[in-house]
């Protein structure tokens, strides 16, 4: 079991590795994406002796690579799922006061336009709805804007066929952070988390399942560790029916995946205020233009994808589609592909229904999630949204926990996450902290753009990246001139984040990966080379060019959507 004391660092994850077949868990959850990670937080929060592992990274799938919202669903109106909005809307309220440092409110507006699918008046009555399924508690109630008004609050949106507009309000998030402060949490609550460690194989008694058979990813030719555990959770996401399969072949497929794509542009290329939510003139699906920072993306695509989740990507195909959609509502943009800084795809485990003999039906997939035990044992959660997470984690411990009291006789409390701070929500109003982690950043000569970010991706924790910046000028220093990140925030990854590679750093720790034109290739080896430092690293000089190497390469994928 994790020491309540020990810090969420790749110390720590080697620590937690060793203890895996050290005992019977009562636990063990399979995927470290959100709803894994969640799953943990609450069952550890209950008192249940809880293990989570992950062949790769925290966030490593399609937690890092959504649309980055924490929204009601408004598109989920026209489908007449209003249960679903009602819930999300609840989860939106409850994030922003338990994560303000994550979870930041987003205005939307969407325009209106003549012959277009969605009419002013319809439009004002979905608006209306939207708030009422709110219980009119949402961030702000909506407006509706005339043509004039609509020009003036977006200049450069698309004045052709234009009547008017709605404003309204969603939130978003830093998805992988959203991951880690829930991964973190189950951690502080005394589960044991080991990323980079694949389930290979289960163990069977004479009852059933009784747990996973682990390997280090991190070492060649690790020995493999046997997990014991009363009750294993696959939370894999994309990869549940994979695992479903190697708990028992027999198995039918109960997945239609499918690909979601963003690119991220320049904001200024297009110049949008707000969020906007547009439908694609190519399909009619809805999207969005979103704000981040000095950038916007657009996303999202919404195909069939029968690869492997480790290889999805962004393709020719998908940029175009999205320019087209961007460049039809921000006309003067005329978005190419070579304003595309990168992109990111992600899997959306959606569920099929069940046809006549147990198979995948031909009707549409489900966006909601579904609970279920395989023969043999596995329990499974997929499906569902981003927004819900903290239900969905709840709902599965529940079915665990009933499952361990019918069948162990291992008595548990109830959720405690309805209402418990993610790690690092402030403890003050989100406005003032931020004010005062921006003066504290600028008083240490690192500039308000970095106080601003270090208030947003680490919360209360900024001020230790702030006390180690200030300590020492060769951490204070940018990473890379133009973005905000500081060197104090790699040694941090590591030793308060538990990032095990130069890819956890980069790509979800931070965001150069995304963000620089270069993808951070140009510190890559700096980073490395100050990351092997770190305790629980300890690189050699040819094992730090390796991560380099295979960084080069997640960078080239990446970029190579026109190849």
């Amino acid at each position: 079991m994790a020491d309540d004391l020990a810090p969420f660092s790749a110390a720590t994850r080697h620590a937690h590795l060793r203890a895996l077949g050290g005992e019977t868990w009562d636990l063990l959850v399979i995927g470290g994406g959100i709803t894994g990670a969640a799953a943990a937080r609450d069952a550890a929060g209950r008192g249940l002796r809880v293990a989570l592992v992950d062949a790769g990274d925290l966030a490593r799938g399609t937690s890092s690579r959504s649309s980055r919202l924490i929204h009601g669903g408004l598109r989920y109106l026209e489908t007449g799922n209003l249960k679903l909005v009602f819930e999300a809307s609840a989860e939106r309220r409850r994030l922003l006061a338990l994560a303000s440092h994550l979870v930041h409110p987003l205005p939307f507006l969407f325009p209106v336009f003549r012959k277009g699918p969605v009419g002013f008046r319809k439009l004002q009555a979905g608006m209306w709805l939207y708030d009422g399924l709110s219980l009119f508690r949402n961030i702000s109630r909506h407006r509706m804007l005339a043509r004039d008004a609509a020009r003036t609050e977006e200049p450069r949106l698309r004045t052709e066929g234009l009547v008017g507009a709605a404003v309204y309000y969603d939130a978003s998030v830093d998805d992988a952070r959203l991951t880690l402060a829930n991964a973190r949490g189950a951690h502080e609550a005394g589960a044991a988390v080991v990323p980079h460690a694949e389930v290979v194989g289960f163990l069977r008694d004479g009852k059933g399942l009784a747990g996973a058979r682990v390997r280090d990813c991190l070492v060649e030719g690790a020995e493999t560790v046997d997990v014991r555990a009363r009750v294993v959770l696959n939370a894999t996401g994309p990869w549940s029916d994979a695992v479903r399969k190697l708990a028992n072949p027999r198995v039918k497929a109960r997945l239609r995946p499918t690909k979601g794509v963003h690119i991220l542009v320049r904001r200024d290329r297009l110049g949008n205020r707000n969020a906007i939510t547009f439908q694609s003139p190519v399909d009619g699906r809805v999207m969005f233009v979103l704000p981040w920072g000095d950038f916007s993306y657009v996303g999202t695509t919404d195909t069939d994808y029968s690869g492997s989740p480790a290889e999805v990507r962004a393709d020719a195909e998908d940029v175009r589609y999205l320019l087209e959609s961007a460049n039809s509502i921000f006309p003067d943009a005329r978005l190419t592909a070579d304003d595309v800084v990168s992109t990111w795809a992600g899997i959306r485990p959606l569920l099929s229904p069940r046809g006549p003999e147990g198979g995948l039906a031909a009707s549409a997939t489900s966006r909601e999630h579904e609970i279920w035990r395989d023969d043999g044992g596995l329990l499974n959660i997929a499906g569902g949204k981003l927004t819900t997470y903290r239900v969905m984690a709840e709902q599965v411990v529940d079915v665990a926990a009933r499952a361990l009291k019918d069948a162990h006789r291992v008595e548990s409390g109830i959720s405690p996450t309805a209402d418990l701070p993610l790690p690092g929500d402030p403890h003050e109003p989100w406005e003032p902290f931020r004010d005062r982690i921006v003066s504290d950043a600028v008083a240490a000569g690192l500039g308000a753009d970095t106080g601003e970010h270090l208030a947003r991706a680490y919360g209360e924790d900024a001020a230790s990246v702030l006390a180690a910046a200030r300590a020492d000028a060769a951490l204070a220093g940018r990473m890379m001139e133009g973005h905000p990140y500081v060197w104090a925030e790699v040694a941090h990854a590591v030793r308060a984040e538990m990032a095990m590679t130069l890819e956890d750093v980069m790509i979800r720790r931070l965001h150069l990966f995304y963000e620089a034109a270069d993808g951070g290739l140009a510190v890559a080896d700096e980073a490395a080379r100050r990351m092997a430092a770190q305790p629980g690293i300890g690189w050699s000089e040819a094992e730090a060019a390796a991560q380099v190497e295979a960084y080069r390469a997640a960078v080239a994928e990446n970029r190579g959507f026109g190849a």
